[in-house]
Parts: structure tokens; C-alpha cells; sequence
């Protein structure tokens, strides 16, 4: 039987850093659920300082989760970005290997730079040649 998973990723400020990454790999932000979120503060579950308003819409505040497009129905693939108080620190011990293919790789590299990552280094191995960057927040990952 087939696992869902979710990565998590910590960061500062999970909800732009979600529409990035949404962005960057095709995916979508998974829609909020203001009702649910309003029922749990109206029963005392949660607190007004437990949500946040962005781009209009009432939000968890300290998380965000991104989707494959394929799987809005159901678990499944999940990316949750979630909001912590201090810095990044140190090297990240998993990352992310977006996988376009070699044939688009360099492209690829240019759009996710200019849409604020940061290039820090090419790698190859035989023929397989692979770009390191940093999302907005610092996370290292890799286009491949």
C-alpha cells in the first residue's frame, strides 16, 4: 500500500514562502477553509492569534501547504511550510531535487532566479549535471 507523505519545511513566513514554491514546481497552495478555521476559534479550540488574514483570505497563521495539482482530492503529495522563531543555521540535511530534465535545467535555473532564488553552485556526476539554489528563506535545493 502506497504512503502519503508531507515534507515540512520551517521557515518565517510560511504563506509567501508556500505561493513560491507553489510557483516554482507547478503545484498549487491548498485552499484555506475559513468556515473551519472561524467554527474552531468561535469553540475556543483556537485563538484569533492562532489565524492571520492574507491576500483576503482567513488563514492558519503559523503554516501553509502546497499540493500536486493531481492530488487536490485526497492525501497524498503535501509540502507544509511552517512558521518557526529562529533563523536558519545551518546546512539543510534533506532538500528538494526538482527534476525538469536536462534539456530544460539551465532554463529552469533562470525562471526560479528570477523569481527570487539564489544560485550557489553547479554539480555533475557522469553525465548528470545539477544546479544548487536557496529559496527566498535560505532552504537549499537543486534543479536537476
Amino acid at each position: 500500500m502506497a504512503v502519503a507523505y508531507q515534507v515540512v519545511i520551517d521557515c518565517a513566513e510560511p504563506h509567501p514562502l508556500a505561493e513560491w514554491w507553489a510557483e516554482a514546481m507547478g503545484w498549487e497552495v491548498e485552499p484555506t477553509d475559513e468556515a473551519f478555521i472561524r467554527r474552531m476559534v468561535d469553540e475556543g479550540h483556537a485563538t484569533e492569534d492562532d489565524t492571520t488574514t492574507y491576500r483576503g483570505e482567513l488563514r492558519w497563521a503559523t503554516g501553509a501547504a502546497i499540493i500536486a495539482p493531481d492530488e487536490a482530492s485526497g492525501p497524498g503529495r503535501r509540502i507544509l511550510f511552517q512558521q518557526v522563531p529562529e533563523e536558519k543555521s545551518t546546512k539543510n540535511r534533506v532538500h528538494l531535487d526538482l527534476r525538469f530534465g536536462q534539456d530544460r535545467i539551465e532554463a529552469e535555473r533562470d525562471r526560479l532566479v528570477a523569481a527570487g532564488a539564489t544560485f550557489l553552485h553547479e554539480g555533475s556526476e557522469g553525465p548528470n549535471l545539477w544546479f544548487t539554489l536557496t529559496d527566498p528563506a535560505g532552504n537549499e535545493f537543486c534543479v536537476t
